[in-house]
């Protein structure tokens, strides 16, 4: 399963990821890698309770980047 988690350095140094479609899911590392892995383990964390509380689960994120560029970047694409 795929879910959307946004990481954000604090004051601190410290890397805080979250996963905002699990309301209070949250995990931090000292590195952004460390902070993911974390977030990782909190979710599946999460997704157990979940299941043993027989509570809904959310489902799975399918999501794309799209990059947009400004008109002058466009027109060397062009070129």
């Amino acid at each position: 399963m795929k879910y959307r988690v946004l990481i954000e350095q604090d004051e601190d140094g410290v890397f805080v990821a979250e996963a905002p479609s699990l309301p209070g899911c949250i995990s931090q590392g000292n590195t952004r890698s460390e902070a993911l892995s974390n977030i990782r383990e909190a979710i599946a964390g999460y997704l157990e309770s979940l299941e043993a509380h027989s509570e809904p689960v959310p489902p799975s994120i399918s999501e794309e980047i799209v990059e947009v560029f400004g008109e002058r970047a466009a027109a060397n694409l062009w070129t």
